[in-house]
């Protein structure tokens, strides 16, 4: 990430929590359970992370996953409530398909991608997952995805021509 974050605006960061899993560990002295947590966070404007936080408690899972978070930020591109271009992103078995929507049409996807698109501050998406479900593959994937994107103002700057020239084609 090229951009730092500032810390007054990881304050006002959102968390949601995508998945919490359970591992029993059985010993002579009984069942050992301890808890994985997949947590996103977003400021609804740009910004989002996502972590993945191990403990013997849920609670104590979810706010290492909220730590782990807070360092893997990315800023995403956003336009008119949606997302600049339509793209793809894999990770592992998960493959997602992200497409920009009118205003108007709300979140259209599922689960584990639904939470990150959230959090990221789009309101209008179309969203297809395919492959895998597994929600670490999926947040993944989806965070490619987001990563890939491209503001038209900076096409535009890059390639030394007029913004109506990117947008017309």
């Amino acid at each position: 990430m090229s951009e730092r974050i500032k810390a007054s605006e990881i304050e006002q960061f959102k968390e949601k929590v995508v998945h919490v899993g359970r591992v029993t560990k059985v010993t002579k002295g009984g069942r050992t359970f301890s808890f994985s947590a997949i947590v996103v966070i977003g400021n609804e404007n740009g910004v989002v992370g996502y972590g993945l936080g191990k403990a013997k408690e849920v609670t104590a899972a979810v706010a290492k996953g909220t730590e782990d978070a807070k360092k893997n930020l990315i800023r995403v591109p956003i336009l008119k409530g949606t997302i600049p271009h339509a793209q793809e992103g894999h990770y592992s078995g998960a493959l997602v398909f992200l497409k920009p929507a009118s205003p108007g049409t709300g979140v259209i996807a599922g689960g584990a991608m639904r939470a990150v698109l959230e959090s990221v501050g789009v309101k209008n998406v179309l969203a297809k997952s395919k492959g895998s479900s597994n929600p670490h593959s999926v947040v993944k994937a989806t965070f490619e995805a987001l990563a890939k994107m491209r503001d038209p103002y900076m096409v535009a700057q890059a390639r030394g021509v007029d913004l109506n020239t990117v947008f017309n084609g």
